[in-house]
């Protein structure tokens, strides 16, 4: 089995450049390659991730779906692995991966914790250990089998948010998903400017807003409107 790492960024400068160089280190036998997918960055994030031996790739378009079907495209390995620029994985990552996939799972993902001592956010962790669609998201990362991946026409680009929403709900429709248990950690930067309040209430207007078949266009300027993030 050999894993693609696939990273969608947008000025990711202070995140990147570590971020690859953990994956290099901990997958030096398993990881086929690391590919960066740029959406027109304006920082340094494409000069940080090749010094770091990622492979850069540029998206016409700044969107996540886009951009990680961009690096799909090009990836070699029969595993794909989508990972945000602003995680830290764990040292195990490639071990705990094989493992859920020779034991019978199709794709899966993690737990995660944030990086922060807010009590608070100890509640949206916890929630990440269950099985349901809205416990899921893209900073959880993603694996899964590359024939699954096509077979599921890839990741729906008319969705600028809740891609990975969308492409989750129709991987559990057909196939077998695992949750690790283990935590990633990630990042609390987007509750730097909002209050964990307002972050929820946004959360759960566009998550209904999806099951109600709201156009993704729609959703993502409605989200622009509810918090201040980048």
């Amino acid at each position: 089995m050999q894993i693609s790492v696939i990273i969608p960024t947008f000025n990711e400068d202070q995140n990147i450049g570590q971020l690859v160089e953990f994956i290099l280190i901990h997958g030096p036998d398993s990881v086929a390659e690391v590919i960066v997918v740029d959406g027109n960055s304006t920082d340094s994030t494409v000069e940080v991730a090749a010094k770091a031996r990622a492979r850069v790739l540029h998206c016409a378009t700044k969107s996540r779906a886009a951009q990680m079907n961009l690096g799909a495209g090009e990836a070699t390995g029969d595993i794909l692995y989508f990972v945000h620029a602003d995680v830290k994985l764990v040292d195990s990552f490639v071990n705990d991966i094989k493992d859920a996939l020779t034991s019978g799972f199709d794709a899966g993902c993690y737990r995660y914790q944030f990086d922060s001592k807010k009590s608070i956010l100890k509640i949206n962790a916890y929630f990440t250990r269950f099985n349901r669609i809205m416990c899921r998201g893209g900073d959880q990362t993603l694996f899964i089998k590359r024939d699954v991946f096509e077979e599921l026409g890839r990741f729906d680009e008319r969705f600028v948010i809740m891609e990975d929403y969308d492409f989750i709900q129709k991987i559990q429709k057909r196939y077998k998903f695992r949750i690790i248990p283990k935590s990633i950690l990630v990042s609390d930067r987007k509750y730097h400017s909002n209050s964990w309040l307002r972050v929820q209430l946004a959360n759960l207007t566009i998550f209904i807003m999806y099951l109600s078949g709201v156009p993704p266009q729609k959703m993502a300027r409605y989200y622009k409107k509810l918090l201040d993030y980048r």
